[in-house]
């Protein structure tokens, strides 16, 4: 059994309850896998308000530095009729086109550097064959996406932490995937602040890929960041916070956009509810 079956295997022999603690405690787990679950568990709780609002908390307080889920509370709060809400968010999530887009707009056979293991590019490059991948290994992550390229025969090297300057500096592309974009700033993998200055030093372009949902308005963008990162030293923190002055372009649902037209084009309300502490 393929693993998306065995995930709704899982999903519809437990109670949505259990279900939302299994998300809630998982790690690792792209943005649209993690939307994606919770949104179908959310759809039981369309009848009662008070507990539909517990929960977007709960979840907030345990997956804080996820714009995309961020959105969809927000939406779904704010939405006259809820579970129409989710299945919108559902199936604006599932038509992402962010992947795509990026890997037709990537030049032909660049240089790219990218950290750890991200998503949205890791998809957009395994369907080019022609660009020469750096793959700085943060966090120790960056090892599984070298050997998920390198099984499709690309051109892919390993890059120590040591050597990220070096390999920002030399490429051609800075690839910064990101899970939230607020007014001045962005969240993204520990070191990719460093990887956005040296390119920008160097003139390399620094393209910043953020799919559906990431981008957030101000309050809710400052919420999210308290909550992922106001109880951590920045140093100790696995995600830090990018100046979105570093960025060059941004690569999203609609395209290879400027960073203004990026920030302008939020689909997140303001939801106060969601500013509370979890209960």
């Amino acid at each position: 059994m393929a693993d998306d079956q065995i995930a709704v295997a899982y999903a519809l022999a437990v109670h949505p309850i259990e279900h939302l603690r299994y998300v809630a405690r998982s790690s690792g787990v792209g943005q649209e896998s993690l939307v994606r679950e919770t949104a179908g568990a959310l759809l039981s709780f369309g009848h009662d308000p008070a507990g539909l609002v517990t929960t977007c908390r709960r979840m907030l307080a345990r997956q804080p530095s996820s714009g995309p889920l961020m959105w969809l509370a927000s939406r779904v709060l704010t939405a006259a009729d809820p579970r129409s809400e989710v299945r919108a968010c559902m199936e604006a999530i599932s038509d992402d086109k962010t992947a795509r887009l990026l890997s037709r707009q990537l030049p032909v056979e660049a240089s790219v550097c990218v950290l750890g293991w991200p998503d949205q590019i890791g998809r957009a490059l395994r369907l080019r064959g022609d660009l020469r991948v750096l793959v700085v290994d943060v966090l120790g992550e960056g090892h599984h996406l070298v050997r998920r390229l390198s099984e499709q025969d690309g051109w892919v090297d390993e890059v120590a932490e040591s050597g990220l300057g070096s390999a920002a500096a030399s490429a051609d592309v800075v690839l910064l995937e990101t899970a939230a974009v607020g007014p001045d700033g962005c969240l993204a993998v520990a070191g990719s602040r460093a990887a956005a200055a040296v390119a920008h030093a160097a003139g390399v372009p620094v393209w910043l890929v953020a799919g559906r949902g990431t981008v957030l308005p101000g309050p809710m963008w400052d919420s999210l960041i308290e909550q992922a990162l106001g109880m951590v030293e920045p140093w100790d923190a696995d995600e830090e916070v990018v100046p979105l002055a570093l960025v060059d372009q941004v690569a999203g649902p609609d395209g290879l956009v400027t960073v203004a037209e990026a920030i302008s084009s939020t689909d997140c309300p303001v939801t106060p509810e969601l500013f509370c502490a979890a209960i």
